[in-house]
């Protein structure tokens, strides 16, 4: 572990709470105040991101850095303990870049203009969650964090959403609150267990290096069945099927900002939750769950797809593709091999840059042509040639388009679910390897299906004539004052936007700028479960 400038994590992390403040004290009508304070606080936390990302040492990526560890809850032997490693690193700067292009893109973009400071606000509380579940190296304040996104993503899906906002938010909030229940009582359990079998228990702790070094000695049968409540809460936020179903209505509901923040950062929570805490603490039970979990991701790939192939609404549709994108993530990890979980990571990653940017796409087409349906939009390339392009090169990103960051989720998640690791092939185990090969079959399958969906989507909005509902002899196209509301992509929209489109080229490129940060911390998690 490598302490160097301890306060450097907590600065990132807490920052925005700063602007929050500030921001109590604007009055409400004073918009333009609010707005600039919240992207002031939201741009100097990147550029804190920037300055941790120039301090790292990438030679040590494996081991934690910046690391702190102070004395927080006592009495249940809660610490504030945070470092940052090869494998948060990424989502972490992530975090910080995607809610800052989102509150560039805010900027005249707010739903409901009356209350801006309240929706930056709860934007800036999004980001501290968001960040602080990266860095958490303690059960009890990854799980404060965890549990942190979930009010604002509430109020921004119940107060700035569609007309089925209500039942949307009341459904997220739910679906997620029963799974971090399970989730919490499964953190219980493993620290009570360790506890009770460790050499020292007054040394036990709910810090990770305490399950790192004593929760591979719990008997199998007891974690698996505390890998359960993990995994439960974990699915639910990923989502995997079959706890996927709050994610259409929670993104079709949401404003554009919501959906982008959703699909960028929070589903990643589940997945990065699974990497970092259910694998290393309880290895020997995600031996056994490991084809469940294969199984469960390969499903969730086809059924996204085939739902995706069904919808009538260009959000929904956006929505249902991340669970077959997801999908893809989730049979990385479950191998268990450094390949898959490198693939799962540089996934997470892809689909935060590539499904976020479709979001903001369906978002301004929704603020030009008043609706999502498929069937109504046509000959986008003639009328907003520049939101036509994006869309496309959105579109081949995602289905996985080789030398753009989509594939290299997808490719190496395919090769490592080939050849699992050895234990799941392991004859005393079971042997799972025909299992694999078959789901890496179906999975591949679900690539083409992404592709038909996602081309039918651009074939359908994109080409042909502009409808005559929206070429100008209609009404709809035409806001109260007679003005055309159909332009093209603005400046605040290429100041959002441009960031996201060359970080898919990039990756795409040159992944490897990615794979080599997070590998040896990759190489170094899954030593735990032998060769």
């Amino acid at each position: 572990m490598i302490q160097e400038q301890q306060w450097l994590l907590s600065l990132g992390t807490f920052l925005p709470l700063v602007g929050v403040l500030v921001m109590l004290f604007i009055p409400k009508k004073d918009e333009a105040t609010a707005k600039g304070v919240a992207l002031l606080a939201a741009v100097a936390t990147l550029g804190v991101g920037i300055y941790t990302l120039v301090k790292f040492d990438y030679d040590q990526s494996q081991k934690l850095q910046f690391f702190t560890t102070n004395k927080w809850i006592s009495p249940i032997k809660a610490t504030y303990t945070i470092g940052l490693d090869g494998i948060s690193l990424p989502l972490y700067i992530l975090s910080m870049i995607i809610t800052v292009l989102v509150m560039i893109y805010s900027w005249n973009h707010v739903p409901n203009p009356g209350n801006a400071k309240a929706f930056f606000i709860l934007m800036l509380v999004l980001q501290v969650g968001m960040a602080g579940t990266f860095v958490a190296q303690d059960l009890i304040l990854f799980f404060v964090f965890f549990e942190l996104v979930l009010l604002p993503m509430y109020f921004m899906i119940g107060v700035w959403g569609g007309e089925n906002r209500q039942y949307a938010s009341l459904k997220f909030f739910l679906y997620t609150m029963f799974g971090s229940a399970l989730m919490l009582v499964a953190f219980i359990a493993m620290f009570i267990i360790t506890k009770n079998h460790a050499t020292n228990p007054e040394a036990a702790n709910f810090s990770f290096q305490w399950f790192n070094e004593n929760g591979p000695g719990i008997a199998r049968n007891t974690a698996i069945w505390i890998f359960g409540g993990m995994f439960v809460g974990f699915a639910v936020k990923v989502p995997m099927f079959p706890f996927h179903t709050w994610l259409p209505d929670a993104h079709t509901q949401a404003p554009t900002q919501g959906s982008v923040i959703l699909a960028a950062i929070l589903l990643k929570l589940g997945t990065y939750g699974f990497v970092r805490i259910a694998l290393p603490f309880l290895p020997q039970a995600a031996k056994t769950w490991a084809p469940i979990i294969a199984v469960l991701a390969v499903i969730g790939i086809i059924y996204g797809a085939l739902g995706c192939l069904a919808q009538t609404d260009m959000k929904r549709l956006i929505a249902f593709s991340s669970v077959a994108h997801m999908g893809f993530v989730m049979l990385g990890i479950s191998t268990l091999t450094p390949l898959g979980i490198n693939a799962a990571l540089f996934g997470m990653v892809a689909h935060g840059l590539i499904t976020g940017m479709l979001f903001f796409v369906a978002g301004s087409v929704k603020e030009r042509y008043h609706t999502l349906e498929i069937k109504r939009l046509s000959g986008m390339l003639k009328q907003m040639p520049h939101l036509g392009w994006i869309l496309g090169f959105c579109a081949m990103a995602s289905l996985g388009l080789p030398g753009l960051a989509g594939f290299w989720g997808e490719f190496p998640a395919l090769l490592a679910s080939w050849s699992p690791a050895t234990i799941l092939t392991d004859s005393a185990m079971g042997n799972h390897e025909l299992l694999y090969r078959v789901l890496t079959v179906v999975s591949a399958f679900g690539t083409v299906l992404a592709a038909g969906y996602l081309l039918w989507l651009y074939q359908r909005t994109a080409f042909g004539e502009p409808s005559e509902e929206f070429s100008g002899h209609g009404d709809h196209g035409h806001d109260d004052h007679g003005h055309s509301d159909i332009h093209d992509v603005n400046v605040f929209e290429w100041i959002a936007w441009t960031p996201l489109l060359i970080g898919i080229v990039v990756l795409g490129v040159v992944p490897s700028l990615m794979f080599k940060v997070m590998d040896p911390a990759v190489q170094q998690l899954t030593s735990v479960f032998g060769k």
